[in-house]
């Protein structure tokens, strides 16, 4: 009775785990090396299916814009609607005027290799920046189209929650940007693995239960009857 219980529960939860994340996130394989050392060239990441809407400064981003050649890219969101970018101060690049602190880039490499103008993203839109800032080609490569490298709002798919090969896990969140109005939070990925985890040792275990505990109840009937003919 309680490994049937078990093994459905199990299944309820694992099956379930994989559902949520099958309608939650998109797998995505990152063909170059502009995210790096955040996202490798060749890694498979996992992003969690959003509106553009909710994408908020430090978010890596899955997006498409024809003006980019019209195929999924992947950059970090640096500035939004209404905020002005600019680079760099002391090697750093600066959000209406702040100092961002971006431990994501490689040791020792500076916000930028060569300056950019002063920069006012247009509302609705999003300024980004690849992590190897050096060879990416990125909103300061389009600085002279229509709002000033920026992209729609409505151009993003996903938000990247984690690398899943290699198994590096969950990015980590740019909490530099934190002081100019908040970061958005990891998605339910935890919550996802968990469920399947939990599914996936129920089921085992409940499969195991019973033949365990036949084999136990058998050997104590043996038992029992063995200690009645000696008593006899």
């Amino acid at each position: 009775m309680l490994s049937g219980l078990a093994v459905a529960l199990g299944c309820v939860l694992f099956l379930g785990g994989f559902a949520w994340g099958a309608v939650v996130y998109q797998p995505y394989t990152v063909p170059t090396a502009s995210m790096s050392p955040t996202i490798a060239a060749g890694d498979r990441i996992l992003a969690e299916r959003i509106d553009g809407g909710e994408v908020q400064r430090g978010d890596v981003v899955v997006f498409k814009q024809a003006s980019w050649g019209n195929v999924p890219m992947v950059k970090r969101v640096v500035a939004v609607g209404g905020d002005t970018v600019a680079c760099c101060t002391d090697g750093k690049l600066t959000v209406n005027g702040k100092k961002i602190e971006e431990p994501y880039l490689a040791k020792g490499s500076e916000a930028e290799t060569s300056k950019i103008p002063t920069v006012t993203v247009p509302e609705g839109r999003l300024f980004l920046l690849g992590d190897e800032r050096v060879g990416s080609l990125d909103s300061t490569a389009h600085l002279t189209e229509a709002g000033n490298g920026s992209v729609p709002r409505g151009s993003v798919d996903a938000r990247v929650d984690a690398v899943v090969w290699p198994m590096n896990g969950v990015l980590d969140r740019a909490t530099g940007f934190e002081t100019l109005g908040g970061i958005s939070q990891p998605g339910p990925l935890r919550l996802v693995l968990a469920a399947i985890v939990a599914g996936a040792v129920l089921v085992l275990g409940g499969a195991a239960y019973g033949p365990l505990a036949k084999r136990a109840a058998r050997r104590r009937s043996g038992t029992a009857a063995k200690e009645q003919v000696l008593a006899g």
